[in-house]
């Protein structure tokens, strides 16, 4: 039974990630060093940061490095954000009565003004900032506050929040919403992988807070799940696609889940509508999918998936949820050359081989 509950700050609870690429690049500009992207940021940003800077700027002093970046930071800190699902989860924690710690590298006055803009200082019982390698720090805090490590959960979103619970012998749970992504997490093998800590309160109520039942998988193999997807035009013949995290990065097509008591269409609709605020017509049925274990998923998962073909109705404004990182409307021949999760390149040549021939 979990009775404690540590988190990372920094892409666990807040979305501090544009504000700290802006930082950093700043950095490197101030260094005389090409600035990084975001998805090469993502794929490369470690810690100890020191790690990270050693990289890129080895000549830098790390006091200088560390000036550039509050500077830059204090700038932009207004971006950081809460993020989704996070007070329920805090919330949740203070219903059951778990006592909530902190354990990030985040500067302690960034993470004092930040626990004040958001409110969620006042759900955590015992902060840790600036804690360089929390490695190092994992045993004294399970001591000083008399922490069993059974009945304690590390939440983090990057690799060394995994070796750190493992380092303290304590159940570790991975989010999906903060800088490593899915092919780095599972790579560290956490007990349990979720998307966001709105999908880990759902779990944990479910099983009253025994995360080992959860980690050996005791429920068994995952049941079927249907699900709705289409594949949106628009009026230039132009495709839809999106990029999400639980999809490994990798494009798809807009959908999810069925809910009781709706139909497919009724599904349909509504998943497009919340993801990507559009409304469709002539609405028509392509193919279902078997879709078991799919590898580019981030945990084990059986779907069912009813995959369509629709136009957008108005102008194709999209307005994307929490869901998805980033869009493109494009030809369906060049959607084909995307990084594409399998499913949606079976609906793609699917609904190519469908099309008459040329002349």
């Amino acid at each position: 039974m979990i009775r404690n509950v540590i988190f990372d700050w920094s892409g666990t609870l807040v979305d501090d990630l544009p504000a700290v690429l802006e930082a950093s690049n700043h950095v490197f500009r101030c260094a005389g060093v090409p600035e990084l992207s975001l998805a090469r940021f993502r794929a490369e940003f470690c810690l100890p940061f020191q790690r990270f800077y050693d990289r890129y700027v080895p000549h830098v002093p790390p006091g200088r490095l560390e000036h550039w970046f509050h500077e830059a930071f204090r700038r932009v800190q207004d971006r950081v954000t809460p993020l989704p699902h996070a007070r329920e989860f805090l919330q949740f924690c203070r219903v059951h009565g778990w006592r909530t710690l902190v354990l990030s590298s985040v500067h302690r006055d960034h993470y004092a003004a930040q626990a004040a803009a958001t409110g969620f200082g006042a759900f955590i019982d015992h902060p840790y900032v600036e804690v360089r390698d929390k490695t190092a720090k994992i045993h004294e805090l399970l001591r000083t506050h008399a922490l069993d490590p059974a009945e304690t959960l590390f939440i983090g979103d990057m690799a060394h929040d995994i070796e750190t619970a493992r380092h303290g012998g304590v159940w570790s749970c991975a989010v999906l919403t903060g800088y490593n992504g899915p092919d780095q997490l599972r790579a560290c093998a956490p007990d349990l992988l979720v998307e966001h800590l709105g999908e880990l309160r759902a779990l944990l109520g479910r099983v009253c807070g025994e995360v080992a039942a959860l980690a050996r998988g005791a429920a068994g193999p995952p049941p079927p799940v249907a699900t709705v997807g289409a594949l949106v035009a628009n009026a230039a013949g132009e495709v839809l696609l999106v990029r999400t995290h639980k999809w490994s990065d990798r494009w798809g097509i807009p959908g999810g889940k069925i809910q009781g008591g709706e139909t497919a269409e009724a599904a349909l609709r509504r998943e497009l509508r919340e993801e990507t605020g559009l409304e469709v017509t002539d609405i028509r049925l392509v193919l279902v999918q078997d879709c078991i274990q799919p590898p580019e998923f981030y945990r084990p998962a059986h779907f069912l998936l009813l995959n369509y073909t629709c136009r957008c109705v108005g102008e194709p404004r999209v307005r994307l949820n929490d869901e998805a990182r980033d869009f493109r409307w494009l030809p369906p021949e060049r959607a084909l050359e995307l990084d594409l999760n399998q499913p949606t390149r079976t609906l793609l040549e699917a609904v190519r081989a469908r099309l008459p021939a040329p002349g």
